[in-house]
């Protein structure tokens, strides 16, 4: 599903405009980033899952195209968890 597919369900379900479901979606996602971002960056959607900042360890990897071994630096992630209601509707 597409962001411009989610809009469309969100105006449709919700009676609004493409417009400010496209905004609503927008300040969704902005306010899940600026959390992120904080120290103990976690988000949590009941019965839909979490969203929770994670840390990367720098490590050793190989180039593929030439097997040289180089260096990946440390980097933050971002790991989802399901929730219980997600994951029974699967």
């Amino acid at each position: 599903m597409t962001k411009a597919e989610i809009v469309e369900k969100m105006a449709t379900d919700a009676g609004i405009t493409k417009s400010a479901a496209a905004a609503a979606l927008d300040s969704f996602v902005d306010g899940v980033i600026k959390a992120l971002k904080k120290k103990e960056g976690k988000v949590t959607l009941v019965g839909f899952g979490t969203f929770i900042k994670g840390r990367r360890k720098a490590r050793k990897g190989r180039n593929p195209q030439t097997g040289e071994a180089i260096k990946i630096k440390a980097s933050n992630t971002v790991k989802f968890k399901a929730g219980k209601k997600l994951k029974e509707s699967l």
